[in-house]
């Protein structure tokens, strides 16, 4: 089973890990890449990850949809509302969209990297 772990940390903490990051990368040492997408607090995970937006993803792993407009009607959301979720996620690292071929235009296809969502807490 595949998880998208996210951290939930202290704007502090990331700052210092960005700093210790750019230090590095500023002597000439190698960093491995990494990408972090987190929360600050447990309020900003809850309003990032609205009830909504996990409907979507859950959607999206159960049925399949074929392009968005299919994805709203699934989840009976109002297209637009639907898109700006869509977008926001997919900044977020939480979907990837493909474009797909259909008749003589492309469609966007959400697609749920992951089969669940796990926020690591430190304390």
């Amino acid at each position: 089973m595949k998880t998208g772990t996210f951290p939930l940390e202290p704007f502090a903490d990331s700052m210092e890990r960005f700093r210790r990051t750019f230090e590095a990368v500023r002597a000439g040492k190698r960093v491995k890449p990494q990408a972090v997408a987190g929360f600050t607090s447990l309020e900003a995970a809850r309003n990032f990850l609205t009830r909504q937006r996990l409907t979507l993803l859950g959607a999206i792993r159960t049925h399949h949809p074929h392009s968005i407009y299919d994805l709203a009607k699934t989840v009976k959301r109002n297209l637009k509302n639907v898109q700006e979720d869509v977008q926001i996620l997919e900044r977020h690292g939480l979907l990837r969209i493909t474009k797909r071929p259909r008749g003589t235009r492309q469609v966007k296809v959400p697609e749920v990297p992951f089969e669940e969502i796990a926020l690591r807490i430190a304390i």
